[in-house]
């Protein structure tokens, strides 16, 4: 396998820097060109940059741009700032493949950019896909680049998906954790806090992605980019729950056989075989052992205790640029949570208004998607001003 050339979005978040660690383990498979960071961790990223000296470095925040300018020794790698510098990161000419690991719907520029530029795709981020499926998927075909999913779910069914016998599938089943709330009754599930959100039993996440899969909405993402991964209808797409987190997901064909891909918790087989693929390559992640897991359970989701998982599918049935208005009313709901001023059950409630009270457009352009992005950010906050969650 040639050495492959990495531009890496979202280097100091949970998968950036477990990509890196991906690249740790096959140091003769990869090298980091570029690496795009929000700014909060200056720290951090400097470290990354002295450690794999990347030809370029983009930080969205130009203030913290200048302060890693300023302390970096090394004056080989460009520092860039702002959205144009996120492009330049994901667009660089010597590229080969970029792993799209920023945080909500602020990868989706980047991200369509480096598709534009003829880069494969390593994805992680979905919102790209969740508000801007179809325009993506469009330019994905129009320039004939890979996408290949970094979530863990989404890398399982793409893993089980048989290419001679695609017209034999029957549904894909998506597994869902729970989240931290997956045994709350709907009691408790009213006064929960924050910090008790963040505490996920199985994975290692940021918070913003915590907080969903503790209110089933990161499956509800999951399932509308699904939908445009995979080109399957939203009646075709299960969920259940299967806290044990073992089986990431699952193929149900129509002769009644269903492929499962299972493993270990752990994010980087996900990214590696993204990465790697079509190959398979060594890793240091843990090898499942059957005897210790003992077994494995599934449940129904508890629709109406979370409500977030309904409303991503209607959503992504309504299409358009309802799925943009959803994307960003949850990721602005989600902040007004974790900032205290509003409660968890308060997050549906405030989606579903946002949904009721957005225009709805047909085949949106990206500048249609953005605009309705901050406008539901927008209504979120103004609903929560006015007291009237």
């Amino acid at each position: 396998m040639a050495v492959k050339k990495l531009s890496i979005l979202g280097s100091t978040g949970s998968i950036g820097t477990q990509t890196l660690q991906v690249v740790n383990n096959l140091p003769d498979k990869f090298s980091v060109v570029a690496l795009a960071a929000g700014g909060s961790n200056i720290e951090l990223i400097k470290k990354q940059v002295e450690t794999y000296k990347p030809k370029l470095v983009a930080i969205s925040d130009k203030d913290a741009a200048c302060e890693l300018n300023r302390q970096l020794d090394n004056h080989e790698t460009e520092v860039v700032a702002g959205v144009e510098g996120l492009i330049a990161a994901a667009t660089i000419s010597e590229v080969d493949i970029v792993v799209a690991a920023i945080s909500g719907v602020a990868g989706l520029l980047p991200t369509y950019q480096a598709i534009k530029a003829g880069k494969d795709i390593a994805l992680a981020n979905k919102e790209t896909l969740v508000a801007a499926g179809e325009l993506v998927l469009s330019e994905v075909k129009k320039k004939n680049v890979k996408l290949l999913p970094i979530d863990s779910e989404h890398s399982a069914i793409f893993q089980c998906l048989e290419q001679d016998n695609l017209n034999a599938v029957k549904s894909i089943i998506l597994t869902a954790s729970g989240g931290a709330f997956r045994d709350y009754s709907a009691d408790e599930l009213a006064n929960v806090i924050p910090e008790q959100a963040l505490k996920h039993p199985n994975w290692n996440m940021g918070k913003k992605i915590t907080v969903d899969s503790a209110s089933l909405m990161n499956k509800g993402l999951e399932v509308i980019e699904a939908h445009w991964l995979f080109s399957i209808d939203y009646q075709d797409i299960e969920v259940v729950i299967h806290p044990q987190s073992v089986i990431h997901s699952m193929v149900r064909y129509s002769d009644g056989s269903i492929l499962a891909h299972l493993g270990v918790p752990d994010m980087r087989v996900a990214i590696q075989y993204a990465l790697t693929w079509p190959k398979r390559c060594k890793s240091q992640v843990k090898q499942l052992d059957f005897v210790k897991l003992g077994e494995i359970t599934f449940k129904e989701p508890r629709w109406d205790d979370f409500p977030c998982l309904k409303l991503a599918y209607e959503a992504g049935k309504a299409g358009g640029n309802i799925p943009a208005a959803l994307n960003g009313a949850n990721e602005a709901a989600v902040e007004q949570f974790l900032a205290g001023y509003i409660k968890f059950n308060d997050i549906p409630k405030l989606i579903a208004k946002v949904m009721e009270s957005c225009s709805f457009m047909n085949k949106p352009t990206l500048e249609e998607i953005i605009y309705t992005d901050g406008f539901a950010r927008k209504k979120v906050q103004e609903i929560v001003s006015a007291g009237k969650v």
